[in-house]
């Protein structure tokens, strides 16, 4: 995720991994006359001593240019404040833990840990304690796949269809010509999150894969639309062209060269872990421990786990162009495709905004200084929030990772420090921004949120009327039956049971708990009869129009 100076915010909500994962689009504001506005700084930053201005000498090439010199010790006085500025965050936030790390110059010049690793235990959080990495698992899992491009087994151009013969896409044409490119880009005409409804039945990731062509589809690399499992299926593709799995394919390319011995694609090592950051959402009396969030379907989208000590030597080889230490373990010129703008990822705010792009895997942006930022974000409804920045012209780099929800700590965290890295001041209270924009993306799900229930409502029909088994092309079988404490509704490959509570007429309620639906969400279950029998509508799989179930007789 990018992050701006602009004191007008615009988010879209990513749900799954998203709320599976969560990624901000922040637009940024265009140039204005004043030096103050151009910076984007608030009136109480105005009233501070404004950076000087210089031509750099020898003058770069104009893409290159940045009028806004950076002296190291304006970095070292950022660096410096860290302490503070995190135990901020922890006490204005109330999340258990987070952990923080910075590179400059190729170098770890800061790795720290603050708060808990989980509530009702004494641990610390440390620069090694492990965190669920969320949506920047991949720009992780991009790196991988640039090694792969480097070493010619595979093209960010390749069609999925060379290794996946069977990935459908719901277009012959399209099916055949999407490459790994485009689905790291999300530009390839599937609808937003595809497939994470399925994932939270329990759908494993060939099911879901082999599904998304069923689901309603853009026009083929016309518009952005961030899916998770979309990326997927490229990583599935890189991962079957090497002859391995997608995690092994991982620990080869990147975290065993780079020595990230806290780093993995696979659940189960994370929760293996001693040194592990659980996961943490809002209780009756603050933050529980939830450790629900299992993501290893959509692993190279959301998978991965890893420490802030090794996601630093991970930012210090993108910031080297792919060199770790005397080693290219990527070559420059199949990774900087990755990190560079791809698809605009939505439209300027205004005629002098500048715009939002995303390249594969990386978000990629300008500050309002003209400098390129490389970014991301990363959330779990169920209990993680994470984000790192990096500028190329400074070789800097930050990444934050905490224990708990998104409440904006990391993104806040992140956008201060380089305020104050870069400008030597702080030209807004990030976290108030960000605030409630990230409480918005964790509120229920469902039209019937915060709604009285009727108070004479139409009596439903005896219960064995909505007994009985439907079936959904998309989502699979689903089960009605009739216990000693009312109708329970089963979905998906688990049979996930979810108490029916009767509402008005044939309309009942569930109250679903996923990572697309939070604490306190309802859904509705509406039953109707038409010219093909009985059916069942399901709200919370309907977004897509694909939520109607038909009874089997």
């Amino acid at each position: 995720m990018g992050v701006s100076g602009t004191a007008t915010v615009a988010a879209k909500r990513l749900r799954s991994n998203d709320k599976g994962f969560f990624m901000l689009h922040f637009p940024r504001s265009g140039a204005c006359a004043a030096v103050a506005l151009i910076l984007g700084l608030s009136p109480v930053a105005q009233a501070q001593q404004m950076p000087a201005f210089a031509l750099p000498d020898p003058m770069p090439a104009p893409p290159r240019t940045v009028l806004l010199p950076v002296p190291d010790d304006r970095i070292d006085a950022a660096i410096a404040s860290l302490d503070t500025l995190a135990q901020d965050m922890l006490d204005r936030t109330g999340i258990p833990g987070l952990a923080v790390a910075v590179v400059h110059d190729g170098q770890t010049v800061y790795a720290r840990g603050f708060g808990i690793r989980a509530v009702g235990q004494p641990d610390p959080v440390d620069a090694d304690t492990v965190f669920q990495l969320a949506s920047l698992s991949k720009s992780v899992g991009a790196t991988v796949v640039a090694a792969q491009v480097g070493a010619g087994a595979i093209g960010w151009d390749t069609p999925v269809h060379d290794a996946l013969p069977w990935f459908d896409m719901g277009d012959d044409w399209v099916s055949a010509h999407v490459t790994v490119g485009d689905l790291y880009a999300h530009r390839s005409g599937l609808p937003d999150h595809a497939g994470d409804d399925l994932e939270d039945l329990g759908y494993g990731r060939r099911a879901v894969l082999k599904r998304l062509g069923q689901l309603p589809q853009a026009a083929f690399r016309n518009q952005y639309a961030y899916t998770n499992f979309g990326l997927t299926a490229a990583a599935e593709a890189v991962a079957t062209t090497a002859g391995t799995d997608w995690a092994t394919l991982s620990d080869r390319a990147i975290y065993d060269p780079l020595g990230m011995s806290s780093t993995s694609s696979r659940y189960a090592d994370f929760m293996a872990r001693d040194n592990r950051a659980s996961g943490h959402v809002p209780g009756a009396d603050g933050y529980v421990v939830a450790d629900l969030r299992q993501p290893d379907a959509q692993s190279p989208a959301g998978g991965v786990s890893s420490s802030v000590n090794d996601m630093a030597r991970w930012m210090a080889m993108v910031l080297a162009g792919g060199k770790a230490g005397d080693t290219q373990l990527i070559p420059e010129d199949a990774l900087r495709p990755a990190i560079s703008p791809q698809t605009i990822n939505g439209l300027p705010m205004a005629m002098n905004a500048r715009g939002s792009t995303y390249g594969y895997g990386f978000g990629v942006g300008v500050r309002a200084s003209g400098r390129v930022e490389i970014s991301h974000s990363g959330a779990f409804a169920l209990g993680a929030s994470t984000n790192y920045v990096m500028i190329p012209d400074l070789d800097l780099g930050i990444v934050v990772l905490t224990n708990a929800l998104p409440t904006g700590a990391a993104e806040s965290l992140s956008a201060t420090f380089l305020d104050r890295a870069e400008l030597g001041l702080d030209t807004r209270d990030w976290l108030a921004a960000y605030g409630p924009i990230m409480a918005a993306l964790s509120a229920p799900m469902g039209s019937l949120v915060g709604a009285e229930p009727p108070a004479d409502p139409t009596p439903a029909q005896a219960a064995d009327v909505y007994v009985g088994a439907y079936d959904n092309t998309y989502f699979g079988l689903a089960n009605v039956v009739n216990t000693d404490a009312g109708l329970v509704l089963h979905l998906g490959p688990a049979a996930r049971a979810y108490p029916m509570q009767h509402w008005d007429g044939d309309t009942f309620i569930i109250h679903p708990l996923t990572e697309n639906q939070p604490e306190g969400s309802v859904s509705r279950v509406d039953f109707a009869t038409g010219a093909d029998g009985l059916n069942m509508t399901v709200e919370m799989l309907d977004e897509e129009g694909l939520g109607r179930f038909l009874r089997q007789d």
